[in-house]
Formats: C-alpha cells, sequence, structure tokens
C-alpha cells in the first residue's frame, strides 16, 4: 500500500522539523541553505507572517537529500512538487493509508490524531529532553507566550545556537526510537517504506 511521492517526505519533515503542514509541502529550494543546514521561512509563507530560521537536522538533510535525488540541492522550485508541477494536496489519502499501516504494523487503530498533532509531538519531546519553553516557542515560530508582550518586544535574542541544539537532541531522540522499533520487529516493509 503506496502513498503518493510527496506525503511519506513531507510527514517525516514535519516529525523533524515541527513546522506547520503548509510550510513544509510548500517548500521551495531557493528557502535551503545545505552549506549553513538551514531553512528561511519566510514571513509570506508562515501563518503568522513572521519569517522563522529553522536549523536542518540530519534527519531533515536526509529527507532533502532524498527529495534532491542527490547532495546537491537545486537553487530553485517546489521541493515536493507532483507529477504536474502543482503543490501536494493529498493528504488525506496518505493519512488514511499511513492510519491502516500503523494499524496493521502495531495490532490496532490509533486514537484520531491530526498531522498537526506532530508539531505537539515535538513540543512535548523538547519539554522530556530539556529544552527551554522559549526554544521551542522559537522553532514552532509561536508568537504567543514568552514572545509576546514586554518580553516579545525587548527580547531580541534569536535563539539560533539554541535551536540547532534542540533539533539536533530531536534527532537522536528520532533515531534512537527508529532503531528501537526496527530491532523489536521482524524484517519486512517498514512504515518508512511504505510512507
Amino acid at each position: 500500500m503506496k502513498s503518493h511521492p510527496c506525503f511519506g517526505p513531507i510527514v517525516r519533515l514535519l516529525i523533524v522539523t515541527g513546522q506547520r503542514r503548509e510550510e513544509v509541502s510548500s517548500l521551495a529550494w531557493e528557502e535551503l541553505d545545505r552549506t549553513e543546514l538551514l531553512w528561511t521561512l519566510p514571513g509570506e509563507r508562515a501563518k503568522n507572517g513572521e519569517p522563522n530560521c529553522v536549523p536542518l537536522n540530519a534527519l531533515a538533510v536526509a529527507v532533502l537529500d532524498e527529495a534532491a535525488g542527490q547532495d546537491k540541492w537545486p537553487r530553485r522550485g517546489r521541493v515536493f512538487a507532483t507529477s504536474t508541477g502543482a503543490g501536494f494536496t493529498g493528504y488525506h489519502k496518505g493519512k488514511t493509508k499511513l492510519d491502516a499501516l500503523v494499524a496493521d504494523d502495531g495490532g490496532g487503530a490509533l486514537a484520531p490524531w491530526q498531522l498537526h498533532h506532530l508539531r505537539r509531538t515535538l513540543a512535548t519531546g523538547f519539554q522530556r529532553l530539556g529544552v527551554r519553553f522559549e526554544v521551542t516557542e522559537a522553532i514552532l515560530n509561536h508568537i504567543g507566550g514568552s514572545r509576546a508582550g514586554v518580553a516579545g518586544i525587548y527580547q531580541r535574542h534569536d535563539w539560533k545556537k539554541e535551536k540547532r541544539e534542540a533539533l539536533d537532541l530531536w534527532n537522536d531522540h528520532v533515531e534512537a526510537a527508529l532503531k528501537a522499533r526496527s530491532e523489536r520487529h521482524a524484517p519486512g516493509e517498514s512504515l518508512r517504506q511504505a510512507a
């Protein structure tokens, strides 16, 4: 059971970056810098209108290398273009197939969930890993909380170093979870191969 070729890479980037679905699916190569390992999301594409610099961890780079077909990325164009060149929109079909695969792989259906919940998973995981709340908000590009009111006016630190450290820590956490899963299951089609 295969989903659209864009769906799996989009979901993997959602997991490892914590960014919004539309921000990831509309990603353009010109927003990415492989040398600096950085994604600069322009404000006009961000839900809140604020630009965001997202450090790319090893898992994110691997997804993007796979999308490019090499470790040299194109200079322009959509990262996740469909065969017609349009942007990807097949989330419902992909998620339905993913839910079925998880149910088959894990022995039962998951509680209802949405792709947006992957942001909550990252934020919760960050807290468990000891990442500061302000860093979590900076990665998620949230303006409320520690980035609102007086703090939002006077606090101008960009959290660049801390964001990279947090996303690298998340990378290691996700890799460890994937390794533990592969050690528990017999060889066969993995969720990654199917998505």
